[in-house]
């Protein structure tokens, strides 16, 4: 059965937002983040995944770049119900760092948000990309227990290492995937007839774009963010009136 997320009675707007890739090389997209996050009039704001470049550990949240993010997802979380759901660059995120966050355990993914009276279906959208059988295969040994347990056992430099050595081996695969691989619709329509839901709101391939899936079933793709080297990133916004992208 899929968790599920209830709104809170007083919600009047949700944000969802995905794939900001922060770190040391974007303070701009931390800033505008941060800006969001203090300006919004949403009453809670849900980050579905990647929103770290990299995650290798919960003792890595000390670091300058990845403390200033604590204390910006700390002081949000004073004021809004914020929400967190592993992608697959962030998915070592743990309980000390939610916790020094103020936020709750990580979201299930997929999740299904009840909201004004209907059901959506959350999900990072790594998971659905079945047509890509290497990325599945390491998805798996990545999300095995015993690796993790294996991984966050050795040294933080150690892990830091090994995870810069791994992004730039796969910086051209990415983007080969990037330009072809994307979610199987057979199985997004799968799991929102499962979820009792209409519409599947997910991130990941950077391609925003709505996909009627037929029978009344849409999916709805959320943008990256990049104010480093562009000017790029949105959000959906969902209340009583639907669902709107919003362009930042």
């Amino acid at each position: 059965m899929i968790p599920v997320l209830r709104a809170e009675a007083h919600w009047q707007q949700i944000d969802l937002l995905s794939d900001l890739h922060l770190g040391p090389e974007t303070p701009r997209t931390l800033a505008r983040l941060a800006r969001h996050l203090a300006e919004t009039p949403a009453q809670a704001v849900i980050l579905l995944g990647d929103v770290f470049e990299v995650w290798v550990g919960d003792d890595a949240r000390f670091a300058p770049c990845e403390h200033s993010v604590v204390q910006m997802l700390r002081a949000a979380s004073s004021r809004l119900g914020l929400y967190f759901m592993a992608g697959n660059r962030d998915f070592l995120v743990g309980a000390d760092m939610l916790s020094d966050c103020g936020m709750p355990p990580p979201l299930a993914d997929p999740t299904v948000l009840e909201a004004f009276d209907r059901r959506w279906l959350l999900s990072h959208g790594d998971a659905q990309c079945l047509g890509d059988a290497a990325y599945q295969q390491l998805r798996k040994q990545l999300r095995d227990p015993a690796w993790q347990q294996d991984f966050l056992a050795k040294p933080l430099a150690e892990r830091r290492a090994f995870a810069s050595q791994a992004r730039d081996a796969s910086r051209s695969a990415q983007a080969a995937m990037l330009a072809h691989a994307d979610l199987d619709a057979d199985i997004c329509r799968a799991q929102l007839q499962d979820a009792g839901a209409h519409d599947l709101i997910h991130g990941h391939t950077h391609r925003p774009a709505l996909h009627d899936l037929g029978d009344g079933l849409r999916r709805h793709v959320l943008s990256d963010w990049d104010f480093d080297t562009a000017s790029r990133g949105d959000l959906l916004r969902i209340s009583a009136a639907g669902l709107e992208r919003i362009a930042l």
